[in-house]
């Protein structure tokens, strides 16, 4: 094809379909003489398969559930006498290497005793863990995780 042989396509007309007889794409209008695809208005759903059980159910189901929620690290209450501050929190736990990270949600649960008066500044607490923790003389606050980020920043 040479440059002087191109022709415009933008301007082309399209067929207009439908107009009678004479008009050459009249009467089915090209889309033949009964059926589902003749009729206007009418679309299949994607994955539609004629009436059959289509693809997507004819698959086998995966059980169960996976969940996204980020659980916390949990600490035992034994655990605490690790922790060679008198205050417990994130980064002294991080320090005596309780958790991985001193970024991380925190619940301290009962396991073990607990010997000495501590103050305790985490997330999360079992009612029995406060408990125990009060009766050895300690107090617990449960801190929020923007504030806990602060006073790791100090």
């Amino acid at each position: 094809m040479k440059y002087h042989e191109l022709t415009a396509v933008a301007n082309k007309k399209t067929n207009r379909v439908g107009r009678g007889i004479a008009a050459g794409q009249g009467k089915t209008a090209g889309r033949g003489t009964k059926g589902q695809n003749s009729r206007t208005g009418s679309s299949r759903k994607p994955g539609f398969e004629g009436g059959s059980n289509p693809l997507m159910q004819r698959m086998p189901k995966l059980p169960g559930f996976k969940s996204h929620k980020v659980r916390p690290d949990t600490v035992y209450t034994g655990q605490l006498a690790g922790v060679k501050s008198k205050v417990i929190n994130n980064k002294t736990m991080f320090e005596s290497g309780l958790i991985e990270s001193a970024h991380s949600r925190v619940k301290l649960i009962v396991k073990g005793k607990i010997d000495k008066p501590f103050t305790v500044e985490l997330q999360l607490s079992s009612k029995k863990a406060i408990e125990m923790v009060e009766k050895a003389g300690g107090t617990v606050k449960l801190v929020a995780q923007q504030e806990r980020l602060k006073k790791i920043k100090n």
